[in-house]
């Protein structure tokens, strides 16, 4: 191993454990890792950021604003149609929830296909009075599988592709060369997910609550302000002081007239009845600092909290959410957003305990009182999905029309060669945003920056590791190991490498670090480069065994009651079925 060699694997490793610390993200670690290769010479200055220009990035960020244009034109609407029959019928319930994420995920990028599936699932299972736990994590994997079917299902292929472009005489893989293996592998996963996977979980210890998840009953209560009271004077903020904003004020009851979510600059008088929000020893705690006197005998439930105006919306907490580390107060709910959070359920479970310094976790359930008007644009701010279900109207069906016939041009002229796919998608992406099927302030909000930024980074990082041979080394260490063995026992070693690297790391890092070693490996067997490619795009979107491999993963977490070990319980075995119809399918359809 030569000095460089050294320093490179060096760089790799520090990477990869920060990459798996967690203790920074993921676009973080990147960045220090190209300043690292720059810093010792690996990679020249002047080339650092070239790849920000790469065609991979390009088009990745294209494919997310393209997903955010067939959400808004109404796609999940009309998808959701298709299984509302089925409400009441678990198993075919999840059959079909996991059928349709699959093959919106071949369209859209699949965190995107869960977000627009993730709150239809969990209403159908809050309804239906099943655990969320049995249809969240098939959805989550068939999310991941239905992306191994296109180029643009998943970043790992558009970044595979571009690999075999910088070939000699290489071109990039098209629309539809991952579909025949992809499909292979996808209806094997969905067939084992329905008929085998859920059932391996413990679903008996995870009931939780289901249908109660958001009941408010006992957690809302009337007082009235009498002339003795302490709070008389004090503005609603001040009064929820008093309880450390463990109590909300939900509403203001004056002159017989019901106001719901007052101001919190609002002074209190004599004879004001309140309605209170909080866990009993919250209540107990305000009602006695303030001298309040309790009225009314029967709980208030939700419709008691809602007006003409004013709505209660109940919506997921997603992974890239502001809200996520932060508590109720911090993040300013009240005073900034100007919405009481009235109950948040986490694992199933509904959370009213000092609910006002709890911090939020990615796939929390809330129920936000608010007013009706602000609620889309609010929840849009907040990166949280409302799981409320919606009708698909006569002028969305023909934006949708639109919307999904630029799409399909862009696929015809990429599949006829006319334009290359950053060219093609990138047309679609600006039509969008003229036509106004997404908005021009959401534009920039639809690309997933840490996953630009991580792949741009890491380009310079996976040329120094080529550069050095370090990728020959590795590529040598592996026909090592599989000495005397035929090529497709080396094929077999690389998918399930890169499955494992993959259940660790982000999914796109490992398409990066592990593409060159997979055309050294075919270069040292003096076989075809393709299958070796396309084992690198499968394996690094099979990232089933850990909540952290995929971002999918994680946003089913907290939702589903998932533990960490739930994870490989579902996850092994369904890699193992991979594995299994995987290698002879890249074999039939990618001869060595």
């Amino acid at each position: 191993m030569t000095g460089q060699q050294a320093i490179a694997f060096g760089i790799l490793g520090a990477t990869l454990i920060m990459f798996v610390w967690g203790r920074w993200r993921y676009d973080l670690v990147a960045v220090l890792a190209l300043l690292a290769v720059v810093f010792t010479g690996l990679a020249p200055a002047k080339d650092a950021f070239l790849g920000f220009a790469h065609p991979a990035v390009i088009t990745v960020a294209a494919v997310l604003i393209i997903s955010r244009g067939l959400q808004n034109a109404g796609l999940v609407d009309a998808v959701v149609k298709a299984v509302a029959p089925l409400r009441g019928r678990e198993t075919l319930q999840i059959a079909a929830q996991c059928a349709v994420i699959a093959v919106l995920s071949g369209v859209m990028n699949n965190v995107g296909a869960l977000a627009l599936m993730l709150p239809v699932a969990l209403r159908n299972a809050y309804r239906d009075g099943y655990s969320p736990a049995k249809s969240l994590m098939p959805l989550a994997f068939a999310s991941l599988l239905g992306g191994l079917t296109t180029l643009i299902g998943t970043p790992p292929n558009i970044i595979i592709a571009t690999f075999r472009a910088h070939q000699p005489h290489g071109t990039p893989f098209g629309m539809f060369d991952f579909t025949p293996v992809g499909i292979v592998v996808a209806v094997a996963g969905l067939v084992f997910l329905v008929l085998a996977g859920w059932r391996l979980l413990p679903l008996a210890e995870r009931k939780g609550e289901a249908g109660k998840a958001f009941s408010v009953e006992g957690y809302i209560t009337e007082a009235e302000i009498e002339e003795k009271s302490k709070a008389v004077g004090l503005t609603i903020f001040e009064l929820e002081a008093l309880a450390e904003d463990d109590v909300a004020v939900v509403g203001l009851i004056r002159d017989k007239r019901r106001r719901l979510v007052p101001a919190g600059s609002q002074r209190l008088q004599a004879g004001d009845v309140l309605v209170l929000r909080g866990d009993t020893d919250g209540l107990k705690s305000i009602i006695d600092s303030a001298a309040l006197k309790l009225v009314g005998e029967q709980d208030i439930g939700r419709e008691d909290l809602k007006s003409d105006d004013i709505d209660i919306v109940e919506c997921v907490v997603s992974p890239g959410s502001i809200l996520i580390n932060r508590t109720p107060v911090s993040a300013r709910l009240r005073t900034v957003h100007g919405v009481n959070l009235l109950a948040l359920a986490r694992q199933g479970c509904t959370i009213h305990e000092r609910l006002g310094h709890v911090q939020f976790h990615p796939g929390d359930v809330l129920l936000l009182q608010g007013p009706s008007a602000d609620m889309p644009e609010l929840l849009a701010r907040l990166d949280c999905l409302p799981l409320a279900e919606r009708s698909l109207g006569i002028g969305r069906q023909r934006r949708l029309l639109w919307a999904g016939g630029l799409f399909a041009a862009a696929v015809a002229a990429l599949v006829a060669g006319i334009l290359p796919v950053q060219i093609a998608f990138v047309a679609v992406a600006a039509a969008y945003v003229a036509s106004n099927v997404v908005r021009p302030s959401e534009v920039y909000d639809a690309i997933d920056w840490p996953v630009i930024v991580l792949l741009a980074a890491l380009f310079p990082v996976g040329g120094a590791l080529e550069t050095t041979g370090g990728s020959t080394l590795i590529a040598d260490s592996i026909l090592s190991m599989t000495r005397g063995l035929s090529s497709a026992w080396v094929l077999l070693v690389l998918l399930v490498g890169t499955m494992f690297l993959s259940d660790v790391i982000n999914n796109n890092a490992t398409a990066v670090l592990m593409a060159p070693i997979a055309i050294t490996l075919a270069e040292r067997l003096g076989a075809n480069s393709d299958p070796f490619l396309i084992a690198v795009a499968l394996g690094s979107s099979c990232a089933f065994l850990t909540p952290i491999g995929h971002q999918s993963n994680t946003l089913v977490m907290e939702p589903g009651g998932y533990k960490f070990g739930d994870y490989w319980r579902v996850g092994l075995p369904l890699e193992v079925v991979i594995v299994i119809v995987a290698l002879p399918a890249i074999l039939l359809f990618w001869p060595l």
